[in-house]
């Protein structure tokens, strides 16, 4: 096979494979456990740019008790949009310490922006509703590794 046909083959494997992952959902990121008072969440970790610009698209349904947290490298306003997301989702903006900063509800497949009302490091994404039924509001504070205790 000579160069220029290998590389046309190559470029429609890539693609297609690319299509392929832009339209399933990300089910296999590392997880860790995050709690909420007396409430533990087994959150998915999204921590590079790919796996946070896909985040929690293309999925169908997600169990109450899961979510997942996204990870930046550094505090800055973070905001988020549910463009090919299915699922209502609240996302909890999180201080390094685990405090929360605010809460969004999000309507799915919309491009609305939300975002942080300061400089945050990490964003929670659950099911809407779940912090309210919970009691959980801006200024309570998660634990877990992410946020430097246990």
């Amino acid at each position: 096979m000579n160069f220029y046909k290998f590389a046309q083959l190559f470029a429609l494997l890539a693609t297609a494979s690319w299509g392929y992952a832009q339209d399933n959902p990300q089910m296999n990121l590392p997880r860790t456990p995050i709690t909420a008072g007396m409430y533990l969440i087994d959150a998915q970790v999204a921590a590079t740019p790919e796996q946070r610009s896909t985040g929690l698209m293309f999925r169908a349904s997600m169990p109450q008790a899961e979510g997942m947290l996204f990870v930046f490298d550094f505090p800055s306003e973070q905001c988020f949009w549910m463009k090919n997301t299915r699922l209502p989702l609240t996302a909890a903006f999180v201080a390094d310490d685990g405090t929360i900063v605010n809460l969004a509800d999000m309507k799915p497949q919309t491009t609305d922006s939300h975002c942080s009302e300061k400089p945050v490091r990490f964003v929670l994404e659950m099911n809407q509703g779940w912090f309210q039924k919970k009691g959980i509001k801006p200024g309570f504070k998660l634990s877990g590794k992410p946020f430097g205790s246990q």
